[in-house]
């Protein structure tokens, strides 16, 4: 469906609510605002084909720009808010955007954009502003009449990868296939709704940015059902109990630290949630230790599921609570139709079942990094028509999927193989922890050894006591040799916000001061 074609029902039904304020958008408002952009653009020369750089914090005033958007035929960008100017300018001169729909709480890094940035952008709007060199909507939203377009056709997203382990990539998947409006598009996301039972009426909770892929193609594909989606600016793990129970949240969109977060709640706020409306939480995004799922689920009921997948779509699987806690650390089986996964060794040689290696997916979806060919050929072998993400995992006899870790940050010290992921998730849940990232340094007689960088728990003060209380600890529930050779404590680690470690952030200055 559409939501323009839900609002010919359901004009009064909350298609969006800013759960920081409670202000909601209805399905009648969000078809009458989209339309008014959607006629802007066309008349600012942007239609089927265009590119579009959309550069928005989480606010009512995304979701109508979004379905102009997807409802003009064009390939949009959404932009990281927290990117520097330099950054920004690196990802609208590359994606070739001829537009740009931002915020003006966001002008001050806007400003600094280069001219020769700005060189291919002639349309530029503010969604909820003022200023010089800015069309401003508030001041113009009023030229245009909320009338259907004519020759409307689905848009697409060309996404810039997180550049954790590197630069950002734009990734494009397939072709714009021009597509009448009422045509439900056969995604990926629109499949995982349906094994969450996600229905028209339902409401979906996502506390994450919507510039990056997932959340912001769960909130689409809900409201393409009719469902109402509320979002907040940023998780809190309280507020997101009285949230569920405030608006009758059905299903919740999480990454594992929000797990960890509600399970470190005091015991008597996490009981005095009813949660009775809540039927599926679903994750993704990064690893999840075994112990924080588990506890998850005692606490919670066997209401979780896990999804795997990647921005460029390399393969999916997919795993409820029940086959998690007889397959527990899978992150599930492969969705039919989205690619069979392959373990290989270092000569592209297929493993045999719990043999661990790099993970490829046969049969997956076309894609292409947009102007980098040298990437895509390190990720895709069009000979035998398999894709990879880079990741490192087994496989069991039944099919279910084991991840390890990111190739990238495999240690391998005196020629053994040791994956972060397992120190991590044996450290995240001492009380003493708050968050914490394990690499490899610099060791001049193994060529790599571990490293932990630990976030401290509230009041807990960092030093060589805390040092040596986490090594001892690790020696409890680890083989000697993984055992981290080294702690550093930070304030806080450099997380984004989909969830995932920056991890090449903290890691990259090591090997510096080695060289």
């Amino acid at each position: 469906m559409h939501p323009f074609l839900i609002a010919e029902n359901h004009p009064d039904r909350a298609a969006a609510i800013d759960g920081d304020t409670g202000s909601r958008l209805t399905y009648g408002q969000l078809t009458d605002e989209s339309l008014r952009w959607a006629h802007a653009l066309r008349e600012a020369g942007i239609s089927a084909g265009s590119r579009v750089a959309l550069m928005l914090p989480n606010s009512l005033n995304l979701f109508p720009v979004v379905w102009a958007l997807q409802s003009t035929g064009v390939e949009y960008t959404p932009i990281n808010t927290h990117l520097t100017a330099g950054e920004i300018e690196r990802i609208v001169v590359h994606s070739g955007a001829t537009a740009l729909i931002s915020s003006i709480d966001l002008l001050e890094t806007l400003d600094q954009i280069s001219d020769a940035g700005w060189s291919a952008v002639w349309c530029r709007f503010l969604v909820d502003g003022d200023a010089p060199d800015w069309r401003s909507w508030p001041r113009e939203r009023t030229d245009w009449a909320p009338v259907p377009i004519p020759h409307p056709n689905e848009g697409m997203f060309l996404y810039y990868s997180s550049g954790t382990t590197g630069a950002p990539k734009g990734i494009l998947r397939g072709e714009l296939v021009t597509r009448e409006l009422g045509e439900t598009p056969d995604t990926l996301t629109q499949k995982f709704l349906e094994l969450v039972d996600f229905h028209d009426g339902d409401v979906l909770l996502s506390s994450a940015p919507l510039y990056h892929s997932a959340p912001l193609g769960w909130v689409v594909g809900a409201q393409r059902l009719g469902g109402t989606v509320l979002f907040t600016r940023k998780f809190d793990a309280k507020r997101t109990l009285e949230l569920i129970d405030e608006y009758d949240v059905t299903h919740c969109q999480m990454v594992p630290t929000m797990f960890v977060r509600l399970l470190k709640l005091p015991e008597s706020e996490r009981r005095g949630s009813d949660r009775a409306s809540l039927r599926h939480i679903v994750h993704s995004a990064a690893p999840c230790p075994v112990e924080v799922k588990r506890a998850m689920i005692e606490e919670w009921g066997p209401i979780i599921d896990e999804y795997y997948t990647s921005t460029e779509l390399i393969g999916a699987t997919f795993i409820t609570s029940a086959e998690w806690l007889q397959h527990p650390g899978s992150v599930g089986r492969a969705l039919e139709g989205w690619g069979e996964p392959r373990i290989i060794d270092e000569e592209m040689n297929l493993l045999p079942a719990r043999e661990t290696g790099e993970l490829w997916f046969e049969g997956t979806f076309p894609f292409t990094y947009f102007g980098d060919t040298t990437a895509l050929k390190s990720q895709r072998d069009d000979t035998r028509g398999w894709a990879t993400a880079g990741d490192v995992g087994w496989i069991d006899e039944e099919g279910y999927l084991y991840l390890t870790d990111r190739k990238t940050y495999m240690i391998v010290s005196g020629g053994v193989n040791i994956y972060p992921q397992e120190i991590e998730a044996a450290l995240i849940l001492h009380p003493a922890v708050a968050d914490v990232a394990v690499f490899g340094v610099p060791n001049p007689d193994f060529g790599e050894e571990v490293k932990a960088v630990i976030q401290p728990a509230g009041g807990v003060e960092p030093g060589p006591e805390l040092a040596a209380l986490l090594e001892a600890h690790c020696r409890q529930e680890l083989a000697g040799f993984k055992v981290p050779r080294s702690f550093d404590f930070l304030d806080e680690l450099p997380r984004l916000d989909t969830g995932k470690l920056y991890k090449a952030a903290l890691r990259d200055p090591y090997w510096k001061q080695s060289a």
